[in-house]
Order: structure tokens, then sequence, then C-alpha cells
């Protein structure tokens, strides 16, 4: 693998490139529909709730459409403490992320949360030993650059809430080394069950705490769509990471 210091001899080139980008894209475009639509119903329903439904309504789609056909190949992982520690980073990252989103603007949340692409770059050079070339690192700066323009230290935004966007993109970035990670060891639909198995369970025994009946059926529709765009995010979103090495499409993100 080459180190931080010496260009990488095989970069990724061609169409994988172009399908990888496009992919990601088109995540980041479910994902922009699931925040609306979390950030519309946390002003009614507690975060962990909202989190739950989503996380509910993901394993029991991936159950109904690919159990059948895979059967306990869902379950069958040769690596099953990464994938539950992928799992549980990801569960922090919805849960910070949509209490974010719930206390900020829904703007200014999203660009905070931009960090994670310069923070997923740092740590491809440090964990990972990989070359950075000047143009992507060039990317993730004006993206940072971006940040605090909206942040703008000393502002009125910058109070002790940007902390938790900020921590978000941070185990963000760690998720997506992970999911890097976990390239060649498992089939990506036993990671994208594992990440939304592990969060139901241990929401599910929190259930009690937080649960609140919808009071409309739109609220209920919305809820169980949630899930559904996180899914469609989460396997756009992972299979680009598992084959290209992670520096290459976090200026996409």
């Amino acid at each position: 693998m080459p180190s931080s210091s010496t260009p990488d001899p095989h970069p990724p080139t061609g169409k994988g490139v172009r399908r990888g980008i496009l992919m990601l894209i088109a995540a980041v475009s479910f994902f922009a529909l699931l925040d609306t639509t979390c950030k519309w119903l946390s002003q009614t329903y507690p975060v962990p709730m909202i989190v739950w439904v989503r996380y509910s309504a993901q394993t029991l789609l991936m159950l109904l459409f690919l159990g059948p056909r895979l059967g306990i190949g869902l379950l069958r992982t040769r690596a099953l403490g990464m994938q539950i520690v992928r799992a549980l980073v990801l569960l922090a990252v919805s849960v910070l992320f949509l209490y974010a989103l719930s206390l900020l603007p829904i703007a200014e949340a999203t660009a905070i949360s931009f960090m994670a692409p310069l923070l997923l770059t740092m740590l491809s050079v440090v964990v990972l030993r990989e070359y950075v070339p000047p143009g992507a690192w060039l990317a993730v700066i004006a993206g940072f650059v971006g940040v605090l323009i909206i942040v703008r230290p000393g502002g009125a935004l910058f109070t002790p809430v940007v902390i938790i966007p900020i921590v978000s993109a941070f185990f963000y970035a760690v998720y997506q080394l992970l999911t890097r990670k976990m390239a060649g060891i498992d089939p990506t639909v036993t990671t994208l069950f594992y990440g939304c198995l592990v969060g139901t369970i241990l929401l599910s025994i929190a259930a009690p705490f937080f649960w609140r009946a919808p009071q409309t059926l739109l609220n209920a529709g919305l809820l169980l769509i949630t899930g559904g765009l996180g899914g469609m995010g989460n396997s756009l979103f992972t299979r680009p990471l598992e084959k290209e090495r992670p520096r290459w499409p976090a200026p996409f993100f």
C-alpha cells in the first residue's frame, strides 16, 4: 500500500470512478431528502424514536426483500466484531446528526458536517498510509474554509451546539473508513444489514422510554419512508467506498 509521501502507482480511472461518483451524488441526494424529512419530524417526535423507526423500517425491508433469497447469508460474516463496531459508529452518526438538525437550521448543520471529507482524507493518510494528491487536499480544504464561513467563529452560530455536528462528522469519517476496511471481507448486503440490525436492537431496548404514537397518517408515513431513504442512501454510499480508496471519493460527499 502506498505511503502518504509516495504517489499512488495505480490511481483509479475510467468508468468505475465515474460510476462511483454518480452513486455518491445519488446517495447524498437521498440523504438530503432523509435529513429534511427527519428535521420536520424532529419538531414533534423525540430524536431516538425517529432513528429507531428508520432503522427498524430498513431492517424490515431488507428481511422482506432479501431474506427469502439469502436466508442466514444476511448474517454470515467473517468479521463480526468489525461489523458491530461499524454499526455502533453509524448509530452514533445518526443520533448526533439528527440532534444537530433539531437544534440548528438544516443548511448550517449540513454545512458543518462537510468537515467529514477533510477528516476522512486525514484518516486515510494516518491510518491507511495512503497518498493524497494536491488536488484532493485543495478540495477538502476548500470545504473546510466553507465550514468556517458558515460557522463564523465569534458569530451568533458559534455556540456549544455546533460541537454536535462536528462530533457527528468525525464519527462519519470513521464510519467511511471502516466501510472501506470491510471491502472484500463481507458482501455489501451483509454490511448494510448489520448496520441497521445493531441499531434496531439497541434502540428497541430503549424504545419504551421515548416512544410516542404518530399523531397523523402523514407522520406515520413519513416515519416509515425514512427507512427507505436511509436504505437507498447507505446502499449507494457503501459500494464506491468498498471499491475505491477513501481519499478519491471523499470530495464528492
